[in-house]
């Protein structure tokens, strides 16, 4: 039996990307050294991971950020408190 797939749509600024490079812009900062990015062009998404390198963006890594700025803030307000 044959499989047949749907064939994959072609995107000018994803082949863009592809050979000349993304256009990343910030498009989230979750910590003072880790941000999360997005292509102005083809809209992938990446962030920084702990080694400093910019990897992709999947459910595992949002998770992560979401809990690392939730408590970097959390650390933030408790800091502007003391100094009060």
């Amino acid at each position: 039996m044959k499989k047949t797939t749907a064939p994959k749509r072609f995107f000018p600024f994803s082949f863009m990307c592809s050979t000349i490079g993304h256009n990343f812009i910030v498009s989230r900062k979750i910590t003072n050294d880790i941000k999360e990015y997005q292509c102005k062009n083809c809209g992938c998404e990446m962030t920084d991971n702990f080694n400093g390198k910019r990897v992709v963006l999947n459910s595992k890594n949002k998770e992560a950020n979401e809990c690392l700025f939730y408590f970097f803030q959390k650390k933030q307000k408790r800091l502007v408190r003391q100094a009060v």
